[in-house]
């Protein structure tokens, strides 16, 4: 019997809701940086907002500030996006999602105490968001509050006007996860996947559970799928690396080491592959 990957107390990759921030990406190429400010305005996701920055108002203008901190944080590029987001609250204090997506910039700084605030402020500014009751919720269960963690998350997923009821599902697959519940996490982790069968953090959670129950071809399965619409991080190489030697796979398993090794040596998961035998 092979050693069963670990459960990180942290995900690598988890369920966050900015996606009403986030600029949707244009059709066509855009190739000056004009145009690519004016695709940021017109295809946001926050609201349409006019062509020229004179004409703005101020709460436009804190809806620009905002898609361009969201997407900068998607990108990981953390400097400028709290640049953006910290503008985006001074013009507009009153936008719920402009300290929904604070807290998650917080979050990913480890300023804890901030993070708490701004997703405070976030609920007080609009307490019927659903992303928002997501995002906390998932929060709260990070800080082991559970109970006001499953009452934020089963409430952002019983609202009529969620359309993104994978974000929440995950989030409590999370959560029950916390709690060593792996069966009832499972059940949420395949409800996401049934609402948007590529949400990469559940079908990060899919692998790594089929591996925990020894369903190793279901846990390369569910990995060809998350690598269909994410890119490798530390822990998905490991547990790519750990479902290969438990098939047998010593080539592919090898593979996954050396990648792991040469993209993220700085990574725990890089000090654990050097003593794992891949044979």
């Amino acid at each position: 019997m092979r050693p069963a990957a670990s459960w990180s107390d942290k995900c690598k990759i988890k369920a966050v809701d900015i996606s009403n921030c986030k600029p949707r990406k244009p059709r066509m190429a855009v190739k000056s940086l004009a145009g690519a400010i004016f695709w940021l305005v017109v295809a946001g996701g926050c609201g349409l907002l006019p062509t020229s920055r004179e004409t703005m108002s101020s709460a436009d203008k804190a809806k620009l500030n905002l898609q361009m901190g969201a997407r900068y944080l998607d990108m990981g590029m953390l400097d400028v996006a709290r640049e953006k987001l910290e503008t985006a609250v001074r013009l507009d204090s009153s936008n719920a999602e402009i300290h929904n997506t604070l807290a998650v910039f917080y979050e990913r700084i480890k300023d804890y105490d901030a993070a708490e605030d701004s997703y405070r402020n976030a609920m007080r500014k609009d307490p019927e968001s659903f992303s928002i009751k997501s995002n906390y919720g998932r929060f709260l269960c990070d800080r082991g509050k559970y109970d006001q963690a499953f009452e934020l998350l089963n409430t952002s997923l019983e609202s009529p006007m969620n359309n993104r009821p994978w974000f929440a599902l995950t989030n409590l697959g999370l959560c029950h996860v916390k709690q060593n519940d792996f069966r009832e996490a499972e059940t949420y982790f395949r409800q996401a996947l049934q609402s948007q069968p590529d949400y990469a953090p559940a079908l990060l959670e899919m692998q790594r559970i089929s591996y925990q129950n020894q369903q190793f071809m279901s846990a390369r399965a569910f990995m060809e799928r998350y690598l269909g619409v994410a890119k490798h991080t530390p822990e998905s190489l490991w547990l790519a690396f750990q479902t290969e030697r438990a098939l047998g796979n010593s080539k592919l398993a090898e593979e996954y080491r050396e990648q792991l090794l040469g993209s993220f040596p700085a990574s725990k998961e890089a000090q654990q592959v050097k003593t794992a035998i891949s044979k």
